[in-house]
């Protein structure tokens, strides 16, 4: 038994140091766009999402030199993100990045649709959806665009969506669905005549993920959830499996509130703490996420107007 278990162990180094060998650079990770982006749960907490597995797994291998989600934002629509990719902050993040990825488009359509989850029921303005998905595919244009001046070494990689109401009736998704569709073909054409690649993530979900999106009044993953995106995503980068995270490996959840987060910040503007090697290649914290105090407001806001 001894001996077998120390040929798994050997197999298994062998395939990560074949893996991480495979690749010339270690990479500057720059995770861009919305709530995905930026981890956001199912009960509006934030925690390990999409890009901090990502990060988690190249790290593991050597492959990170330096990750950071403070691009992305809860809401962001793909004006917002063509916005901060062009602000100053973004500037020198930006112009070192080597590997980038970028979740946007579904807050421009998921915003016309409403929602009853005790009915189970989809309702939406064709008119509208047809005008925000055009609108999504000139603002993707021009941010892909614009990442290739300013981030000039980076290889991108545009996310696309799943379908996110799994718990509405059968004959409510097909019209939702479509529209999610057309989203995916233009964020794929964008990536294509911009020289990025597109991931597909809609096809690990499908319409029936329940199990990834377990709250019915929230259009967010569960850990689950994001590993499906994660795997995509590293099955394109790797070309193989070889990288794709299991269950087990996923961490455990540490969710933070936005309060909590700006706290945080506070924080460690007072006393900064410089990032280890051995802290890059966990990942489990939070990226300084410039704007939040600005998004509890609006949040305060809309909840006592």
């Amino acid at each position: 038994m001894k001996r077998l278990l120390n040929l798994i162990s050997v197999t298994v180094l062998t395939a990560t140091i074949g893996v991480s060998s495979a690749f010339a650079q270690t990479e500057n990770y720059v995770a861009i766009g919305d709530s995905l982006a930026a981890g956001q749960t199912p009960y509006q907490e934030i925690d390990t999402g999409y890009s901090d597995l990502i990060a988690m797994r190249l790290g593991l291998i050597g492959q990170i030199g330096h990750y950071t989600k403070e691009l992305a934002f809860p809401g962001f629509t793909t004006i917002d993100v063509l916005q901060r990719v062009k602000s100053t902050e973004a500037s020198e993040l930006l112009a070192n990045a080597t590997l980038i990825t970028i979740s946007a488009g579904a807050n421009d359509l998921l915003r016309l649709v409403q929602v009853n989850p005790s009915a189970g029921t989809l309702t939406f303005s064709q008119l509208q959806t047809d005008y925000a998905l055009n609108v999504a595919r000139i603002n993707m244009g021009e941010i892909l665009a614009e990442l290739k001046t300013r981030a000039p070494h980076a290889k991108v990689y545009v996310m696309g969506y799943y379908f996110a109401y799994p718990n509405v009736h059968a004959s409510q998704k097909e019209g939702t669905n479509e529209q999610l569709v057309k989203l995916n073909t233009i964020l794929q054409q964008q990536a294509q005549q911009a020289g990025a690649t597109y991931i597909n993530v809609y096809d690990a979900f499908g319409l029936q993920a329940m199990n990834y999106l377990p709250n019915s009044s929230d259009v967010h993953p569960n850990f689950e959830g994001y590993r499906q995106m994660a795997n995509a995503f590293l099955k394109a980068y790797s070309g193989s499996d070889a990288l794709a995270i299991s269950s087990v490996e996923l961490p455990k959840p540490n969710p933070m509130t936005f309060e909590e987060i700006v706290k945080k910040q506070a924080k460690a503007k007072q006393s900064p703490v410089v990032p280890t090697q051995e802290s890059v290649a966990i990942v489990h914290r939070i990226q300084g996420f410039n704007g939040y105090v600005a998004f509890l407001e609006q949040a305060r806001e809309i909840q006592y107007s």
